[in-house]
């Protein structure tokens, strides 16, 4: 029976290691390397936007941004500070001292009101936030670090990867409707006079000069030819003079993508902000300028503020693709996905040949749960774009969950095509071909993927589970212990290490390891499981049912569970209480021989030989050459008094298997009938 217990016990240990396999999958979302110092960064351009907020009365918006500040950091003194600001200009303008800038509808004592509640319900809702918030105990702020991390770390990667396949895209788009803007100025200019024709086309040349000298990061030249050239606008020519600061707005904001750091790009953000809102003044008409501060706000990761914006675009220039395309990025970043769909679908109706808007498209509609959908959009950017490698990797990721591994394979090689250091497509390329049972094959896409980055906790663990199904524990040891080390606090790598060490018969590594995974996750049987496993083997029935109880609580009709508790129940004799575990488990796996010859040796412990023999023969007809079923199945009818059956069912073991380990117990049966 020991024997029996042992081939269960690996065979639990081999489901388990499937199941593990499966998991694989688990990790869709990759990672990148985020930049040093981004939060600090986006905290003070969100500070540098707030105060330009103020400095042009848009009080509200300045609160909304602080507000977003010090709900993440309560005590953020800047934040505060300026928060009192505006509160003390807020009441200064309910009482008529100061004058705010009026808003598209006007602001009015209503206004001034309302936005004083808000910040009022704002400021108490930080307070609240700040009193109640409480320390997590260490273990579990440890482990909500390393998930936001990676969290943290899966949004960035796949911001930057989407970034740099659409940049080329992007850019072209952005050419084509600034020569559409060109152009339609030139029709403009065309129906005006000689001699303002001549002083236009001077003033837009020292706008492009001054653009050039961005470019160059010559802010100083930029800002005097600027300078020169708008006092150059004649009087009247508001549209020219609003098209012009907008041209000047975006001028500067692409010196601040370029040294966003540094000084002197933030400095050209101020600047691209300020020429923004004196183009909107100049003419409410023009769509550039909130283009550009939509694109800003974005940058910022502000998002309502960027939807804002973009939305007012979108209505001064319904027919600009461009616009669409970053509302619905702004959308979908603000997690109002419906709303991103639409501005997506609004793209691709606009220009059925950008891919990039197909793209989002795709993950908006992935997001809605539209998996069918969202795979008709990423064959289409295909279509467009036959090397859209990111495109390829979506398509994997949905046929992997559609259960199509094949295609889900051959999308990944396709996406590993065009970008063989895609980590994130070795990862999950390895993990379809593990749960295929292509394991050699999993086994040099991890390969791959630890050579471009061998610390990824993930795909160290992948590589643990696959060096295990190979057997080759001393090399799934070594991956193991890489990704507990690179992410401790993850049950599951954990558990993985656990197993490794037991590979390797450290027995005494492999409970610490398993335990240290049942204490991470109260709700994780596996290790429970395992520890059960374990101490059953070990000759302690007691400690192995602790364990396996716990997993009982948490899922009662887990085979494994109830497998192992039939053993434990069995070991200590308890037959009734094993029957009924492993009856459990038969009623997940009817037809699992372990738990039917274990359920007959149980039935046969508690004197109901009926019911033994009658599970041998079920057991037998499963599996007709499992040797100690024909010979337990003998001994029964032996204790039962059936002589005829008895020989027969042991002589036809003896004839079929001569060198039936138990060949010499069979015949003394036999001599005895």
């Amino acid at each position: 029976m020991q024997d029996d217990e042992k081939k269960s016990r690996k065979r639990n240990l081999i489901i388990i290691l499937i199941i593990a396999v499966l998991l694989l999958v688990a990790g869709g979302t990759a990672a990148y390397f985020a930049v040093k110092g981004a939060a600090e960064q986006t905290r003070r351009n969100t500070l540098s936007l707030a105060q330009d907020y103020i400095d042009g009365g848009e009080y509200q918006r300045a609160l909304d941004l602080l507000d977003t500040l010090l709900i993440k950091n309560a005590s953020d003194p800047d934040a505060r500070a300026l928060r009192v600001r505006v509160l003390e200009l807020l009441k200064q303008a309910g009482n008529g001292s100061v004058k705010t800038s009026s808003s598209k509808d006007g602001s009015d004592s209503e206004q001034i009101s309302s936005a004083l509640k808000e910040v009022s319900k704002a400021v108490e809702t930080v307070a609240k936030v700040a009193s109640q918030t409480k320390a997590p105990p260490a273990q579990d702020a440890a482990a909500a670090k390393a998930e936001e991390e990676r969290r943290k770390a899966a949004e960035a990667e796949k911001a930057k990867a989407e970034a740099a396949a659409a940049a080329a895209a992007e850019k072209k788009a952005a050419e084509e409707a600034e020569a559409a803007r060109k152009k339609a100025e030139a029709e403009e200019l065309a129906k005006k006079s000689k001699e303002l024709q001549d002083k236009l086309r001077l003033i837009n040349d020292m706008i492009a000069q001054g653009r050039s000298a961005i470019q160059k990061k010559d802010y100083t030249g930029a800002q005097q030819v600027f300078s020169d050239a708008l006092s150059r606008i004649p009087e009247g020519e508001n549209r020219f003079q609003s098209q012009k600061l907008a041209e000047v707005a975006d001028a500067y904001y692409e010196g601040f993508t370029k040294d966003r750091d540094g000084a002197e790009g933030q400095q050209a953000l101020k600047d691209a902000i300020r020429y923004a809102r004196d183009s909107i003044k100049a003419d409410p008409s023009q769509a550039m300028p909130h283009f550009t501060l939509g694109k800003i706000n974005s940058d910022l990761k502000q998002w309502d503020n960027a939807v804002t914006e973009l939305k007012e675009a979108n209505r001064l220039d319904p027919k600009n693709y461009l616009y669409s395309f970053e509302l619905g990025k702004a959308y979908f970043n603000a997690r109002k996905f419906a709303e991103a769909r639409q501005a997506f679908e609004t793209t691709t109706a606009l220009k059925n040949d950008f891919e990039p808007a197909w793209y989002n498209l795709g993950g908006t509609l992935r997001v809605l749960g539209k998996p069918d959908e969202a795979l008709q959009a990423y064959r289409k950017a295909i279509a467009l774009k036959p090397d859209y490698a990111l495109a390829y990797r979506e398509i994997g990721r949905i046929l992997t969950q559609k259960g199509d591994n094949k295609g889900a394979v051959d999308a990944f090689s396709m996406a590993l095509k065009y970008t063989p250091d895609d980590v994130a497509s070795l990862r999950e390329l390895g993990a379809v071909q593990s749960a295929m049972g292509n394991n050699e094959a999993a086994e040099q896409s991890f390969a791959k993927a630890l050579v471009i980055n061998g610390k990824d906790p993930q795909t160290n663990y992948n590589m643990a589970i696959v060096k295990l199904a190979l057997n080759k524990a001393g090399e799934a040891l070594a991956y193991a212990k890489r990704a507990v080390e690179g992410a401790e606090s993850n049950a599951i790598y954990q558990y993985t290490l656990g197993q490794a060490l037991e590979a390797t018969n450290d027995t005494d590594g492999a409970i610490t390891a398993y335990i240290k995974a049942a204490t991470l996750d109260k709700k994780y049987i596996k290790p429970r499981i395992n520890l059960g496993a374990i101490y059953l083997a070990g000759g302690f029935p007691d400690k192995a049912l602790d364990y396996l109880l716990e997993a009982y609580s948490v899922d009662p009709k887990s085979f494994e569970v109830n497998n192992n508790l039939g053993s434990a129940y069995a070991r200590k004799e308890l037959w009734d209480k094993s029957i009924e575990h492993y009856e459990k488990a038969l009623l997940v796996e009817p037809k699992n021989g372990i738990a039917k010859i274990n359920l007959a040796r149980a039935y046969v412990g508690a004197g109901k030989l009926d019911k033994a023999r009658d599970t041998y023969i079920e057991l037998l007809k499963l599996e007709p050459n499992n040797w100690d079923g024909l010979f337990e199945l003998g001994k029964t009818y032996a204790s039962l008094g059936d002589s005829a059956n008895a020989k027969q069912r042991l002589s036809d073991l003896i004839k079929r298997n001569p060198s039936y380990e138990r060949r010499a117990e069979a015949e003394k049966i036999l001599a005895g009938l």
